[in-house]
């Protein structure tokens, strides 16, 4: 695949040789509004967005100034701007008049005094010349990409940023995005800066929703406890913007969903200002940091399927992640049978791999069995496995939780919710044609975690075909006829073929 992010600064530059920084529009001699403060309380950032590389045309007859007014009414905090022409379909003309309207909103008569949006230039800014140009059109903030700027460039522009006193919107993703980031915070007044992590890779324009989680502690020791950190792009449905709350975001970067639904803006800015912290969140913020400190050394092992203690020892010892159990009599594999649990029970306290509880649906004894595990840590998470998200009461999805589907519509469904991770298991079908199948699927946010057909003589072709962060076997690691008991040689050629 192309690099579009490549092909867009290419094509930036050359329409500035040809028509200037300002891009052919008019822009003001002198600035003539005042600067406002920018996301000093959690908030969204509402998006001003007519078409993208990914999506195509998504708002294409958006009116920027009837846009910009609804957000402010609708309680943003801030408002993007894409200026970017070519693929987004924005201009200059575009962020005047947002700042018109914010201002004009701000003047408007009314009972009680408004704080009026602060306004962002969203745009691939490559030089210090064009943080000036933003200023002068109006905005109080600019985004500076970190991937596309060097070292230098970067703290050019970040000086400027403070001179003019804006606030600079820093987007990072990489090892390398950091580095740039601490080298500029060390030669910059800090509080003129926010951080953004978009989870989308501006490369492939695929989204990992948990990405910007990773990084979130990492982006916290270079900026400080009281650093302002923004989650970029995925968020889709109110859910996603609550879940993405829950983990202590300072504001979301909205742009899709609400360009083409402005009137759900309200409902977006509801759910995610009064999020709070859940267990669910706890977990996967522990989860986000474990993964990104170790993700050039190995894949994720989930076993699964377990019925006695010593294959669960045993695999734990070998480096497995995750155990599972499922809690369900109609599975072979279930603990709820032949008193499975109360020997398995005794040991559990004793391992260290996350232990997961499998359900199938969530109301049976079984399952309420499970949840009561989770609540009571004996179990850390629960799969709930092929449950649809509309069956999930409040009280669960609150607790450590992932869902598990073997359908591509349900995966893009569960990811849109705001679940950190799905568990994509192409149950029952051969390793090769179950993944060829989801080779051909444009999925928008990317398969991390696989199951289904995976085997020890077929787990390292998986991995390096499919990049998995995670892959999950239960019958691939027992002898046939054997349900439910481990084998000891292929439990170790398959730790062997993904822990090495």
């Amino acid at each position: 695949m192309s690099d579009i992010l490549t092909t867009i600064i290419e094509r930036r530059l050359s329409d500035i040789e040809k028509l200037g920084l300002e891009f052919g529009c008019k822009i003001p001699k002198e600035r003539s509004r005042k600067v406002h403060p920018f996301l000093n309380e959690k908030g969204l950032i509402l998006e001003v967005k007519r078409a993208s590389p990914s999506k195509g045309d998504i708002a294409p007859n958006l009116d920027s100034y009837q846009t910009a007014l609804a957000y402010s009414e609708s309680g943003a905090r801030a408002i993007s701007c894409l200026t970017e022409k070519n693929f987004f379909k924005g201009s200059l003309e575009d962020l005047m008049n947002v700042c018109k309207a914010v201002d004009d909103f701000e003047k408007a008569e009314n009972d009680f005094p408004k704080k009026s949006p602060a306004v962002l230039r969203k745009d691939f800014l490559l030089s210090k010349e064009e943080i000036e140009v933003s200023f002068r059109a109006g905005a109080d903030a600019v985004l500076l990409i970190a991937r596309i700027l060097t070292k230098e460039t970067f703290l050019e522009m970040a000086e400027e940023v403070v001179r003019l006193g804006l606030t600079g919107l820093i987007e990072v993703r990489t090892d390398d995005d950091l580095e740039k980031l601490a080298f500029v915070m060390a030669h910059v007044d800090k509080n003129h800066f926010v951080c953004g992590v978009n989870s989308r890779d501006l490369s492939t324009f695929k989204i990992d929703l948990l990405r910007p989680v990773m990084m979130k502690e990492k982006i916290v020791k270079i900026m400080g406890s009281d650093a302002r950190i923004i989650f970029e792009s995925g968020v889709t449905t109110a859910e996603c913007a609550a879940s993405v709350g829950s983990l202590g975001f300072a504001g979301i970067l909205l742009g899709e969903a609400a360009a083409k639904n402005p009137c759900m803006a309200k409902e977006f800015v509801h759910a995610f200002e009064n999020s709070k912290k859940t267990e669910n969140a706890s977990f996967w913020l522990e989860y986000a940091e474990s993964s990104w400190a170790n993700r050039a050394k190995k894949t994720r092992l989930k076993i699964c399927g377990f019925t006695r203690s010593e294959d669960a020892e045993f695999s734990e010892s070998l480096g497995a992640d995750f155990l599972g159990f499922v809690f369900s009599d109609g599975f072979a594999r279930s603990v709820t049978r032949e008193n499975r649990l109360e020997n398995l029970l005794p040991i559990l306290s004793n391992l260290k791999a996350k232990k997961v509880a499998v359900i199938t649906e969530t109301e049976s004894s079984e399952a309420k069995k499970a949840i009561e595990f989770v609540k009571d840590g004996i179990f850390d998470v629960i799969q709930l496995h092929k449950i649809q998200y509309e069956k999930v009461n409040a009280e669960i999805l609150n607790l450590p939780h992932y869902f598990a589907t073997d359908n591509f519509d349900e995966y893009e469904k569960l990811a849109s919710k705001g679940e950190m991770r799905v568990l994509l298991d192409l149950h029952g079908k051969s390793s090769e044609n179950a993944f060829t199948e989801r080779s051909k699927k444009n999925i928008v946010c990317e398969v991390k975690w696989l199951a289904g057909g995976i085997t020890p003589q077929n787990a390292k072709e998986i991995l390096e075909r499919f990049k998995a962060e995670l892959i999950d076997v239960s019958g691939g690691v027992e002898n046939e006829g054997l349900v439910g008991i481990k084998d000891e040689s292929k439990l170790r050629e398959l730790c062997l073929a993904c822990l090495a």
